[in-house]
């Protein structure tokens, strides 16, 4: 750790680049996978305009609960079952996960797909349910 404090101290532009350069990264990345919305965007997007749920978590969660409508495809099999999705290339797309984390992996998928409307869920299945929102048990 001491060794840290020295280079950072010795080399302060070095450091300065290295940060902005990984902030840029993570801001090229997270627009790549599509922006973010929040629970009340989404609800907005799915009653009006018919925004299509694609929730990628494995089945054994989304049977515990999920938006209504939503379409299950876990995200190690997302590119394989592409075609289920083909008819909502023209339709906003919500991606769904458990917290945020992985949505920004099927949001690049889609994208680069074709996709042109694709949003993730601000924090996924877990904000929704912060929010009290419904959800559906199979």
């Amino acid at each position: 750790m001491e060794h840290l404090i020295v280079f950072v101290s010795n080399h302060p532009e070095l450091v300065t680049s290295f940060v902005v350069l990984l902030l840029l990264l993570l801001f090229t990345e997270s627009r790549k996978a599509g922006k973010t919305v929040a629970t009340q965007q989404a609800t907005h997007l799915i009653n009006q305009q018919q925004a299509k749920v694609i929730d990628i978590r494995e089945r054994k969660e989304f049977s515990e609960g999920h938006i209504v409508d939503a379409i299950n495809i876990p995200l190690n099999k997302l590119e394989e079952r592409m075609s289920e999705l083909e008819k909502f290339k023209d339709t906003p797309v919500i991606i769904v996960d458990n917290n945020g984390q992985h949505a920004s992996s099927a949001g690049k998928i889609l994208n680069k797909a074709g996709y042109k409307q694709v949003v993730r869920l601000q924090g996924g299945i877990s904000g929704w349910r912060g929010e009290s929102l419904p959800l559906v048990k199979s």
